[in-house]
């Protein structure tokens, strides 16, 4: 096992990048948070990672909570600590340089088509995300029509995703989904 400070710098340094990286949120770097503390540092299991990221997602707040899961499960209070600064400090510095360069030239050719190719790129990388939630949780063809249920409902529906969420756990306390 790595010593705490090691880890601390290992995600001082991964979350600083994907916080650079997460057009969109955390969620867009989920993929590779995931592999950062499952295959690359041994921190978690994929399993686990899926756990903290329904987690993150159901309780209230910013949708980087799971960077502070992640650091929490790697190294205690401190990691979690670490982990969430280094996920926000440094794209909160970008952007709010990046928004005086924005106020100055969002009417240009060029700021209108940044925006353009930004916006698939978040959309793709939140879909990255979502495909690798899903191949991690779907251990067996009742969880993948879990998956598949609850994935129908939030795209055809007006349903609040809480209510999707409260029902997995049920399922999941009454013994059916394993």
């Amino acid at each position: 096992m790595k010593p705490l400070g090691d880890t601390l710098l290992t995600l001082a340094s991964r979350f600083a990048v994907l916080s650079l990286l997460a057009f969109g949120g955390a969620n867009a770097v989920a993929p590779e948070m995931q592999r950062q503390a499952v295959s690359v540092n041994h921190w978690m299991s994929g399993k686990d990672f899926a756990a903290l990221y329904a987690l993150a997602q159901a309780a209230p707040g910013p949708n980087f909570m799971i960077s502070t899961l992640v650091g929490f499960r790697a190294a205690g209070v401190a990691g979690a600590v670490v982990a969430t600064l280094a996920m926000c400090v440094p794209s909160c510095l970008l952007t709010y340089f990046a928004m005086h360069l924005w106020e100055r030239y969002r009417q240009s050719r060029a700021g209108i088509a940044l925006m353009s190719g930004l916006a698939p790129v978040a959309v793709g990388l939140v879909c990255a995300t979502a495909l690798l939630l899903a191949r991690a949780a779907d251990r067996d063809v009742r969880l993948a029509l879990v998956t598949g249920a609850a994935c129908g409902a939030a795209l055809f529906t007006r349903l609040n995703p809480i209510w999707l969420l409260a029902a997995a756990a049920a399922l999941g306390l009454a013994g059916v989904l394993g």
